[in-house]
């Protein structure tokens, strides 16, 4: 089991997300569940990493928080984006980058601006460039902050 996770990494499959869309299928509920806890699970990571002066390692793991909001958020409100990523197979940026647009015009501002702020953290702050310390960090966390919280909220409802 462990060599095939290994050689679906290799590959660029998201191992986790397939197990968490397959479990959806099953039990929507259980998956935006799961999807919310790892938002705030990677937002805990985040304060971690930031404690340590570790701005790459928080940067990535807030675009994590965020990409698991609106993965939740567009499976939730079933919109067409969603609806892509499965016949696709999987989600690729520029799927949630359309989702965020989408689900900001139906709940409001806070989704594509937690995306935007996740994304610029995700190449500023990331492995992609790492140019941007932990002072830099902390407007763009602070908005994928309140997405994970909105997210939740409509999540509840």
């Amino acid at each position: 089991m462990e060599e095939l996770i290994k050689v679906a990494r290799e590959r660029g499959i998201d191992v986790e997300d397939l197990i968490i869309s397959a479990l959806s299928k099953i039990d929507p509920q259980e998956g935006l569940r799961i999807r919310m806890e790892l938002a705030k699970r990677y937002l805990d990571e985040v304060d971690e990493y930031l404690r340590k002066g570790d701005a790459v390692q928080a940067s990535e793991k807030a675009y994590k928080a965020a990409e698991e909001c609106v993965k939740a958020l567009a499976e939730k409100l079933n919109i067409p984006e969603y609806q892509q990523a499965i016949r696709e197979g999987r989600w690729y940026t520029y799927l949630l980058t359309r989702a965020a647009g989408t689900l900001s015009t139906r709940l409001g501002d806070w989704v594509s601006n937690g995306w935007s702020s996740a994304y610029v953290l995700h190449v500023w702050g990331g492995f992609h460039e790492a140019k941007l310390g932990v002072n830099d960090l902390m407007p763009y966390i602070d908005k994928v902050r309140t997405l994970v919280r909105e997210t939740e909220n409509v999540l509840s409802r």
